[in-house]
């Protein structure tokens, strides 16, 4: 075969070559009170954050709770509190996984924790804009990004414009309980 025939053989290869099936994609589902919000997560990123987020959803865990801390322009927060605000028992504290290259931007999902650095077990929270002082620093250990909001974002924003307000030692608590009712993994 002449060269010219063999570079357009080997060219019509490469354009009609098989698409290459993409990844599966992990995702959860969040049914609120709402709306409904779906997550891309990122266990390449943050395995054992994943992990532990998934143990949660799919024992059920976070089914019948309540989004607890709500500040417009920084984060709606969740996945640790009953209706009544009374902490649910949770699993052992997962590892903090902040040196993964992720920034707390807006729409990314990351690992509420304590003071302490390995704390982090149940709650989670969506961020509303971009922030980098969550991110890990000289100084400070972060807050572990694990996922990104696929679809439902104007929920998280409609969530985000509830009036709050103190209950006991709590702050910027939804008025009106916004629930969390499902996480579903799709």
């Amino acid at each position: 075969m002449p060269v010219k025939g063999l570079l357009a053989f080997a060219a019509c290869l490469v354009l009609f070559r098989p698409a290459q099936a993409e990844e599966p994609r992990l995702v959860v589902a969040l049914e609120t009170s709402m709306g409904s919000v779906r997550a891309e997560l990122y266990p390449e990123v943050a395995p054992k954050t994943v992990a532990n987020f998934l143990a949660y959803v799919n024992s059920g865990f976070y089914d019948d709770t309540v989004f607890h801390r709500v500040i417009e322009g920084f984060v709606v927060q969740g996945g640790g509190f009953t209706p009544e605000l009374v902490p649910k028992p949770t699993r052992k504290p997962v590892r903090i996984e902040t040196k993964n290259g992720m920034s707390n931007e807006r729409g990314t999902v990351a690992m509420a924790r304590q003071m302490g650095r390995d704390t982090a077990t149940s709650q989670f929270f969506i961020n509303l804009k971009p922030n980098t002082t969550l991110d890990r620093g000289a100084l400070q250990f972060g807050y572990t990004v694990f996922g990104r909001v696929i679809e439902g974002m104007e929920v998280v924003d409609r969530i985000s414009r509830v009036q709050t307000s103190r209950r006991g030692r709590m702050q910027d608590v939804p008025i009106l309980p916004v629930f969390l009712e499902t996480a579903r993994m799709e």
